[in-house]
């Protein structure tokens, strides 16, 4: 790991992050070999993460494909083209995901995750709506749903549902929610916003 001052950001290589010397940094995501800290979050975003997650698990239809529900797992998207091994790693923790049931691999898992929820928050909103959309995307995840919360973290304003427009590896508006989730795919559920919100 490199961080030549205690003003500079950690840095991880692939090699190093597969040594473990990511386990004892808390709550992180890496970004290009860059440690990103994440800030401790709201009850509302905890609900609003743990909520749709067990709608998912309840929706799967006996008989029906095989799907797994996480949130908070470990996900390896493409190195960045960068010439230095500590500043090519990119591993994200969507906050819920569906995939098919393959075995996980934190290498692989891209290519089997059908979903992604990101819930944003005052220091996640930038990067859940530019940067993850975008590598979500490059990743080929067919659908992801970003939950908007409000500037209090008190309600969720809306639900913003993309899917993936295959020709150009990027997302397209399929509909915003704004009072109830209804997902048809992969698993259908129905979910009104106040039974995410309630305490």
């Amino acid at each position: 790991m490199s961080a030549p001052d205690e003003h500079a950001q950690l840095r991880i290589s692939t090699a190093e992050f597969f040594d473990g010397a990511a386990d004892d940094l808390g709550d992180i995501e890496i970004v290009g070999g860059r440690v990103v800290r994440l800030m401790a979050q709201s009850p509302l975003h905890s609900r609003v993460v743990r909520r749709p997650a067990g709608a998912l698990e309840s929706g799967r239809r006996d008989g029906g494909p095989c799907m797994v529900v996480d949130s908070d797992v470990a996900a390896r998207f493409p190195d960045t083209d960068a010439a230095a091994a500590d500043r090519r790693l990119n591993i994200r923790y969507p906050d819920v995901w569906v995939r098919d049931c393959d075995p996980y691999d934190v290498n692989t898992v891209t290519d089997h995750i059908l979903l992604v929820i990101e819930v944003t928050s005052e220091s996640t909103i930038d990067a859940d709506i530019t940067d993850k959309r975008i590598q979500y995307a490059a990743a080929g995840i067919p659908r992801y749903l970003i939950v908007r919360l409000d500037q209090k973290e008190e309600r969720i304003e809306e639900i913003e549902e993309y899917r993936l427009d295959w020709s150009g590896r990027r997302y397209r508006v399929h509909t915003v929610h704004r009072r109830v989730l209804l997902l048809d795919d992969p698993i259908e559920v129905t979910v009104p916003f106040a039974s995410l919100e309630q305490a």
